[in-house]
């Protein structure tokens, strides 16, 4: 699958360059901002490092709209996404058309195909190895997968299947 390399500048806000050892879950998040391109999403992050905001926030990877995927931190280094997880897990944004919070069919085809891609390289079962934003720190994100469950068990099984 291609992957855009846009990585941030080093920075203490947005890419510490601090080591991720192990990847052992994928954490995934809404951008919480509809109709929002996943370039943009990645500029807001390049834009923290200027420390207006003393904002910390960041992810590996960010899913657009039209499916395409953008990576913003090395996987071997750590972002600033899910608080206790960013030790041991790979953030990924993903962009949404509305405040409901549904993907897009292409948005969430091409993360199928990515979280397959890293669970795959990494050995990780998408059954019990990808989280919500929401199982790490009980934030309401990413919102749709959130308010329906079934969204998401539906979800990791695709995951799942597209590894077959």
């Amino acid at each position: 699958m291609p992957i855009q390399t846009h990585y941030l500048t080093s920075n203490p806000y947005s890419r510490p360059r601090l080591p991720l050892y192990k990847v052992t879950k994928l954490v995934i998040h809404w951008v919480g901002n509809p109709k929002s391109s996943a370039l943009s999403n990645r500029n807001y992050f390049e834009n923290l490092k200027l420390g207006r905001t003393k904002t910390y926030a960041s992810s590996h990877y960010i899913v657009g709209l039209d499916g395409e995927v953008i990576q913003c931190i090395p996987d071997n280094e750590r972002a600033y996404h899910a608080k206790s997880a960013n030790s041991y897990s790979l953030g990924i944004e993903t962009c949404h058309p509305d405040w409901e919070g549904q993907f897009s069919n292409c948005t969430y085809d091409a993360l199928i195909a990515l979280c397959a891609m890293l669970c795959k390289k990494y050995g990780l079962d998408p059954r019990k190895d990808l989280l919500r934003h929401y199982d790490v720190t009980g934030k309401c994100c990413p919102k749709y997968y959130v308010v329906h469950p079934e969204a998401w068990t539906q979800l990791k099984e695709d995951v799942h299947k597209q590894m077959c």
